[in-house]
C-alpha cells in the first residue's frame, strides 16, 4: 500500500492541492473576512501564473525531491531515524511530520532575516490582497531553495518517505487554508489556533509594519511562534483595517506576473 500511495505522489499532492484550493475559494465568497481592496483577475492571474511555473521547475527536477530523497535514504539505510531503536511507524510518522514543520518555521524565521532570501521571499510579501491565491504567490528560486533545504534535512534525519509526502500535503493545504479569506467564528479562531495556525493569526504576518510582518511565521502548527516569542496575538489596526503588503511595493500595476518574476532581482522598487 505504501509503495502505490508514494509511487502516485504527484497525482496525491495534485488532488489534495485542487480539493483544498476550490474549498478555500467558495469560502471566501460565502463568508468573506475582509473586502478586496484590490482588482481579483490580475492578482490571481499573477499568483496562479507563478504556480505553473514552480510546478514545471519541480517537474523537470522531478528526479530530486522530499519523498524521492527518504526513498533513496531508506533504501541506503542513511540518516539518524534508521539507526534508532525500533518504534511504532505512527510514532516515527508523528514525530518526522513535527520536525519538518519545526524545520519550515526555521526556514521561514531566515528568509525575513537573510537580506539575499527576503529579496525572492519579499514576492509572497507584496500581495496587496490577502486570499487563498496569496499562499501560492512564491518565487521558483525560493521553491528551489527550499526543496534543498528539506532534502538536505531529509537525507540528514533519514526520515520516512511516507511522512515526508504526508507532511508536503499537509503543508499544501495549510498554506491555502491560513492565507484564505475566509471569516471564522471568534471563539472558534480563539481555540484553533492552539492547534493551527488560522487566517486571522497569519494575516498580521503580511503587514506592511516590520513588528508584525516578523511575526507568526507558522505555516502549520501555532506552537513554535509561541515557543521562541514570535507570536502576536492581533495586529495594530485591527483586521478589517490592517493594510496588506510592503511600503515598498505599493502600485500593483508595476507587477504582472513578469513583474513578480524580475522583482528579486531588481535593485530598488
Amino acid at each position: 500500500m505504501q509503495d502505490v500511495i508514494l509511487h502516485n505522489e504527484p497525482w496525491i499532492r495534485l488532488s489534495g492541492f485542487g480539493v483544498v484550493f476550490l474549498a478555500m475559494a467558495l469560502a471566501e465568497r460565502w463568508a468573506p473576512r475582509r473586502q478586496s481592496g484590490t482588482a481579483t483577475a490580475p492578482r490571481w492571474i499573477a499568483n496562479l501564473g507563478l504556480v505553473v511555473v514552480d510546478s514545471l521547475v519541480l517537474r523537470l527536477l522531478s528526479a530530486a525531491s522530499a519523498v524521492g530523497t527518504a526513498l533513496a535514504v531508506e533504501a541506503q539505510g542513511w540518516g539518524m531515524f534508521n539507526h534508532l531503536l525500533r518504534t511504532p511507524p505512527w510514532l516515527e510518522g508523528l514525530v518526522a511530520v513535527v520536525l519538518l514543520d519545526f524545520a519550515i518555521y526555521l526556514q521561514h524565521v531566515l528568509f525575513h532575516a537573510v537580506p539575499l532570501l527576503w529579496r525572492f521571499h519579499r514576492v509572497h510579501h507584496s500581495d496587496r490582497d490577502f486570499d487563498v491565491t496569496t499562499g501560492v504567490r512564491f518565487h521558483p528560486v525560493e521553491i528551489l531553495l527550499s526543496l534543498i533545504y528539506k532534502m538536505g534535512l531529509v537525507a540528514a534525519l533519514g526520515l520516512p518517505a511516507i511522512a515526508v509526502l504526508v507532511f508536503e500535503v499537509i503543508l499544501n493545504a495549510t498554506s491555502l487554508f491560513n492565507h484564505a479569506n475566509v471569516l471564522l467564528p471568534v471563539g472558534v479562531d480563539r481555540v484553533l489556533r492552539w492547534f493551527l495556525v488560522t487566517p486571522d493569526m497569519h494575516r498580521i504576518h503580511h503587514s506592511p509594519l516590520r513588528v508584525e510582518t516578523d511575526s507568526n511565521f507558522g505555516f502549520n502548527l501555532p506552537w513554535w511562534d509561541r515557543l521562541f516569542g514570535t507570536y502576536r496575538a492581533q495586529p495594530a489596526a485591527g483586521h478589517t483595517a490592517m493594510a496588506i503588503g510592503l511600503d515598498d511595493v505599493r502600485q500593483p500595476e508595476r507587477w504582472p506576473f513578469l513583474g513578480l518574476l524580475a522583482m528579486p532581482f531588481w535593485r530598488s522598487l
